[in-house]
C-alpha cells in the first residue's frame, strides 16, 4: 500500500475495513481480560503494536528522533489515551458488557466540546450544545432503573471506569487541539506506543506481578490481531484514508464503529442488544453528528491532527 491518495471506491473500502477491526477489537479485549489480568492485556497488545509501528516507520523511512516540542504531546497521548484509557477500559469491561461499554466508550466527543470551551475558549454553537445534551440524555437512558441494575456495585464500578476512560481521551484530545506540532502526528506514534508499553508494562509488573498464562492459539491471535491490525496497520490506513476522503466522511463514519462493536459483540458474545441501549446509542452518536455538523468560527477552531480526533482508536 503506498502514501498517496486512493481512488474514492479503494479508499471507502479500506475505511469499512478499519471500522470492522476497531468494532471486533471491543469484544477481543473482553476475551482478553477473561484470560489474562487486565493491565496484562493492555501491556502485551501495546508491545505488539509497538514492533508493528516500528517496522512500518522503518519500512515507510519515517523513523524520526523526537524534537523537544514533539515530548509534550507524545507523553500526552501515551499517558491519557494509549495508558489510562486502554487499561480503565480494560478494568470496565471485567464487568460490563460489551455493547454498553462501547457505548459508553464512544461518549468521549460529549466531553471534548466543553473542556475546549473551558480551556480553549473554543466557541460553542447552539446546534453543538443541543447536540451535547441529547448525549448527556443517551447516557440518561442507560442508565435509567429499568435498564440499569443500581444495586449491582460491579456494575457500577465497571461504568464508571468506563466513563473515566472517555474523560481520559477527552482530555488528550483537547491538549493535542491546543499542541504546536513539531512533526507529522504519525511520525510520532511509535514513540507513543513504545512509551505506553514501558508504562503500562511497569504499572502490570507492580500491580498484577509476574503473570501465569495459559497460551493458546485463540490468546496469541487476539494479542496479535489487537496489536497489530487493530493499532498499527488501523493507524497507517487511516493516515492514507484521511489523505483520500473529506474530512467529515471520515468524522461521521467512524460512528459506525460503535454500531459494528455492539453488533459483533451480540453475533459472538451472544450479548442482548436491548431497547434502551439502541435509544442511548442512537441519542449519543446523533448528538455526535450534530456537534461535528455545527458550524465553527474559522479563526478560533483549530483541526485535530489525523492521529488524534475522536473515535479514530480502540481501546
Amino acid at each position: 500500500m503506498s502514501d498517496h491518495p486512493l481512488s474514492r471506491r479503494t479508499a471507502l473500502l479500506l475505511f469499512a475495513v478499519v471500522v470492522t477491526m476497531w468494532g471486533l477489537n471491543w469484544t477481543l479485549t473482553k476475551f482478553l481480560v477473561q484470560h489474562l489480568p487486565p493491565l496484562w492485556s493492555v501491556a502485551i497488545r501495546a508491545v505488539v503494536a509497538t514492533l508493528a509501528l516500528a517496522a512500518i516507520t522503518l519500512a515507510r523511512r519515517q523513523l524520526i528522533v523526537p524534537r523537544r516540542g514533539d515530548l509534550p504531546v507524545i507523553v500526552s497521548v501515551a499517558l491519557l489515551h494509549m495508558s489510562a484509557f486502554s487499561a480503565l477500559v480494560a478494568f470496565g469491561l471485567q464487568f460490563v458488557p460489551v455493547g454498553r461499554s462501547i457505548v459508553l466508550g464512544y461518549t468521549t466527543p460529549l466531553w471534548v466540546a466543553p473542556a475546549a470551551w473551558l480551556l480553549l475558549r473554543e466557541p460553542v454553537p447552539r446546534e453543538r450544545l443541543f447536540g451535547i445534551v441529547l448525549g448527556l440524555a443517551g447516557i440518561a437512558v442507560m442508565f435509567n432503573p429499568a435498564a440499569f441494575d443500581w444495586s449491582n456495585g460491579n456494575a457500577l464500578i465497571g461504568s464508571g471506569l468506563l466513563l473515566l476512560a472517555a474523560l481520559c481521551w477527552a482530555a488528550n484530545i483537547v491538549y493535542v487541539r491546543g499542541h504546536r506540532w513539531v512533526s507529522e502526528p504519525f511520525q510520532l506514534v511509535f514513540w507513543q506506543a513504545l512509551l505506553a508499553s514501558v508504562l503500562l508494562t511497569t504499572l502490570a509488573l507492580m500491580r498484577e506481578g509476574v503473570p501465569d498464562i495459559a497460551w493458546t492459539r485463540a490468546l496469541v491471535g487476539a494479542l496479535l490481531f489487537g496489536g497489530i491490525f487493530g493499532t498499527a496497520l488501523a493507524h497507517w490506513a487511516m493516515v492514507i484514508i484521511n489523505r483520500s476522503l473529506p474530512a467529515t466522511i471520515t468524522s461521521l463514519g467512524l460512528l459506525a464503529t460503535p454500531v459494528m462493536g455492539v453488533a459483533i459483540s451480540a453475533l459472538v458474545l451472544g450479548e442482548a442488544i436491548e431497547l434502551s441501549l439502541i435509544a442511548a446509542m442512537a441519542m449519543i452518536l446523533g448528538g455526535i453528528v450534530i456537534g461535528t455538523m455545527s458550524r465553527r468560527t474559522p479563526d478560533v477552531a483549530r483541526p485535530i491532527p489525523a492521529a488524534a480526533q475522536p473515535s479514530r482508536q480502540s481501546p
